[in-house]
């Protein structure tokens, strides 16, 4: 049967759309197509060459492995995409190593990263996003598709996030208004003797019990399920976590006090005793917990959340001569937009109309405005000053400049540094190994305990269980990283890969291009000195006006020059070029002639009036040029690509934290180490081509240790992929920043400091966290199992036990938060 014979014999009842790679013609077309069609249960198939994709459809239920399979057997490949997946119901850091072994399982899956601070799941493969929810979904959790930086979806998990911290503070208010009377009841008996005697000669000690027991069986039922729903069916199946020790726990606490209150003769003598206060404080105390570390991780994410506020909701756009405003994902590449007064910039464009400065902070970092005229470009969510500017749309939508921010913000945010794998690792085994830990102090109190040993066995096993959720531990890495890394991105500082984050704190020598990173990246003119009798206007203009006729790159340099002073030009007559001298002219009435001291001799002119002059700029790098009007010499003039105003400080504050520097570039030999002479750079590599780039950060690496390289160019992606770590300016080309780890977004080195003080305080405080959280359980474990109790006679409450977890996810959250107060080593510097 021919597969549109199948077509009709077959209800369609599913869809499955797979990318092919390798195929080149329509023959390859119909191999796919055919191996397809032979898959038992497929109804349809559509192989499209141009989309590269196959669109199939079934007839009964396929496995899309079988799919992929049949494709691969003809020879063309189903390239892995990456899938963002939103997990709801993790609690801690076994449930994260619980969620990434299942995705693991599924097959075609290659890579998994789950993140407890982002609640979300970044899986690389082959498999479809249903196997993946469904995988999931067995192991107890929700899961949904994300689209990557989709503002609709954004807005519906932030949403989703305050219900969440809403329903959160609800249940807390409702468990502390029940929970406070049965504390009072029991614990106020307990503590204050006037207290226990008002109970016992008006309400009655079983009365009192009585009213613990509706009250608490209220916070256990209301507020309290959430433990209970996730907690004990995440026990059966063999894979416990934090829920399930506080419902083991709490319904232990529980269990055994409505035994006391209601069938007392079923236990021991001496052994009679009610711990209603445990169960219902401890729920009131960790959704207390719940509630703190919810509203903590919400500011976790301000960063992005700030960076999504700065996109503007309307522009206003021109169209048949009149402005009408209109939603701004309406706008498309080369419309015509209006920018008032103090407005936000829609989308990226090119000005076309209008004069005004225009604040970059946002991108930069930098506090000062930015002139803007007819040509310069413009960055959507920039913020217009006072003048107004029509602009043409160059980049919209996913494809403007914030939006790839809030991408790569996004992505760092996401991430996993080396140090957590080492986590996880432990955390996947801790829960169960706590239950252990209880179970192992249940039976020792039990059998060695003193009188009454159940009581004892009992309260110490509850303290167990609950002292030692493992949520800090989860929340200790990703909650720095977020906060760190928008903080960055506040700094414009862009960590494209979280690993950077932890290496560049370890960077020993930082390798620097001399072009467009220590310099401008473009000629200027640098130097004029005009001779006794010359005004210096006067011979900018003639030099200019000789120049203008040319199109090398000092000739242009010398043009702007006269241009940025507003210079006019006169009218230029019978230019000529001299090969090997230079060139000449007659402007403004007068004969000009500009080149070398060799073309100023053959004129028979004395060029050692400038001699000093000379000296110095050749000592700088710099190759003099003169000038002669009317036959007598009128100036010295040098045109290089100056070194940026911030880059001595950035060079500096890199010494400061006990860096190398080191310049690579393509320039001459004598250039480079006049430039790092003037920065105080320690070693030169000059002359050296893309590969030797490459070689030359290979030798550098061997001699220090890890290597940071910043560069700019096309001819720096190599050297940035080869580097340990790659910084790229932010003003370069689009190549170098796909290369790079870390994105400069200010245009300028003094980022490189700044960076690196960042992933050390970022590291820092990682390492801070997970001492708290490792020692914290380490620690108060042992106490809780009443290791104190032989020597001193101390026991650890589960009611303490309970407070002191849920503070200690607040600690590290707090801690983590710190970061977003981070003040760089340098400002940034508007001038750069």
């Amino acid at each position: 049967m021919n597969a549109s014979a199948k077509a009709q014999a077959r209800p369609v009842t599913a869809a499955v759309s797979l990318p092919i790679e390798g195929m080149t013609c329509a023959s390859c077309v119909g191999r796919v197509e055919a191996a397809l069609a032979k898959v038992e249960g497929v109804a349809q198939v559509s192989v499209n060459l141009a989309t590269e994709r196959a669109d199939i459809r079934l007839a009964a239920p396929v496995d899309r492995m079988t799919l992929i399979a049949a494709v691969e057997k003809t020879g063309y490949d189903v390239p892995a995409s990456t899938t963002e997946l939103a997990i709801e119901g993790m609690t801690c850091a076994s449930c994260v190593g619980r969620v990434e072994k299942v995705l693991q399982a599924v097959p075609g899956v290659a890579e998994v990263n789950v993140n407890l601070a982002t609640e979300r799941a970044t899986v690389r493969g082959v498999a479809g996003v249903d196997a993946l929810i469904a995988a999931v979904d067995r192991a107890g959790y929700d899961a949904r598709a994300i689209e990557a930086a989709a503002q609709a979806g954004d807005d519906e998990a932030l949403a989703k996030k305050d219900a969440e911290r809403a329903e959160l503070q609800r249940d807390l208010g409702i468990a502390a208004v029940l929970a406070l009377p049965v504390f009072i009841l029991e614990m106020g008996s307990h503590m204050i003797p006037a207290m226990h005697h008002w109970v016992s000669h008006t309400l009655g000690t079983q009365t009192s019990w009585i009213i613990q027991f509706v009250l608490t069986t209220l916070v256990l039922l209301f507020p309290g399920r959430r433990f209970y729903a996730k907690g004990f069916p995440a026990l059966f199946r063999l894979a416990p976590d934090m829920n399930s020790l506080v419902a083991v726990g709490t319904s232990a606490a529980y269990a055994y006090s409505v035994v006391a209150t209601f069938l007392p003769g079923a236990l021991p003598a001496g052994t009679v005793n009610v711990y209603y206060e445990a169960a219902a404080v401890i729920v009131a105390l960790i959704l207390l917990g719940r509630f703190l570390e919810a509203r903590a991780k919400g500011r976790t994410s301000q960063a992005i959340q700030r960076l999504v506020g700065l996109q503007a909701k309307v522009a206003h756009m021109v169209r048949d001569g009149r402005t009408v405003d209109i939603p701004i994902g309406e706008v498309a590449l080369g419309d015509v937009v209006e920018v008032r007064p103090g407005e936000r910039v829609p989308v990226d464009g090119e000005v076309i109309e209008g004069q005004s400065y225009v604040d970059e902070s946002m991108i930069t970092g930098e506090p000062i405005p930015v002139w803007k005229s007819a040509g310069s470009a413009a960055v959507g969510g920039t913020v217009n000053q006072k003048g107004a500017l029509s602009l043409r749309a160059t980049a919209v939508g996913s494809q403007t400049v914030l939006a790839q921010i809030i991408r790569l913000v996004e992505q760092a945010q996401g991430s996993k540094l080396p140090i957590q794998a080492v986590v996880d690792k432990v955390t996947l085994w801790f829960v169960p190994a706590v239950m252990a830990a209880a179970l192992a102090t249940f039976l020792i109190w039990l059998a060695f305990g003193p009188s009454p040993a159940l009581i004892f066995a009992l309260v110490n096993a509850v303290a167990v269980l609950i002292i030692a959720c493992p949520c800090a531990m989860g929340l200790a890495t990703p909650t720095s990283i977020m906060v760190g890394t928008g903080r960055g991105a506040e700094m414009g500082v862009l960590f494209r890969k979280g690993e950077a984050l932890q290496l560049l704190k370890d960077a020993r020598v930082v390798a620097v291009d001399k072009t467009g990173t220590l310099t401008e990246g473009r000629p200027a003119l640098t130097d004029l000195e005009v001779a006794e009798g010359f005004e210096r206007a006067g011979v900018l203009a003639r030099v200019a006006a000789v120049e203008s006729r040319s199109e090398h790159p000092i000739a242009r340099a010398i043009v702007e020059a006269a241009e940025q002073e507003g210079i006019t030009l006169p009218a230029l007559d019978a230019f000529e070029s001299v090969t090997g001298m230079g060139v000449r002219a007659t402007a403004g009435g007068q004969r000009v002639e500009v080149g070398a001291d060799r073309y100023m001799r053959s004129l028979g002119l004395d060029v050692d009036t400038f001699a000093v002059s000379a000296e110095r700029l050749g000592s700088e790098g710099k190759s003099p040029l003169y000038a002669a009007i009317d036959g007598r010499l009128a100036a010295i003039l040098a045109v290089a690509d100056p070194i940026k105003p911030s880059t001595p400080a950035a060079i500096a504050a890199l010494h400061a934290l006990g860096l190398k520097v080191a310049m690579i570039t393509g320039d001459n030999e004598r250039t480079a180490r006049a430039i790092a002479a003037q920065l105080g750079i320690d070693e030169v590599v000059a002359e050296v081509l893309p590969e030797g780039k490459v070689q030359a950060i290979q030798r550098l690496k061997a001699a220090h240790g890890v290597l940071a390289f910043v560069g700019d160019g096309i001819n720096d992606a190599p050297a940035l992929a080869e580097a340990d770590v790659g910084l790229a300016i932010g003003t370069g080309t689009d190549v170098a920043m796909e290369a790079a780890d870390v994105v400069l977004m200010s245009g300028n080195l003094q980022g490189v400091p700044n960076a690196i003080a960042l992933s050390k305080a970022t590291i820092g405080n990682i390492h801070q966290n997970l001492f708290w959280a490792f020692a914290y359980n380490t620690a108060l474990i042992p106490l809780a199992a009443g290791a104190l109790y032989p020597a001193y006679g101390v026991l650890l409450s589960p009611i303490f036990a309970a407070g002191a977890m849920a503070m200690s996810s607040v600690f590290v959250l707090g801690n983590a938060l710190r970061l977003r107060r981070f003040q760089p080593p340098l400002a940034a510097d508007a001038r750069a």
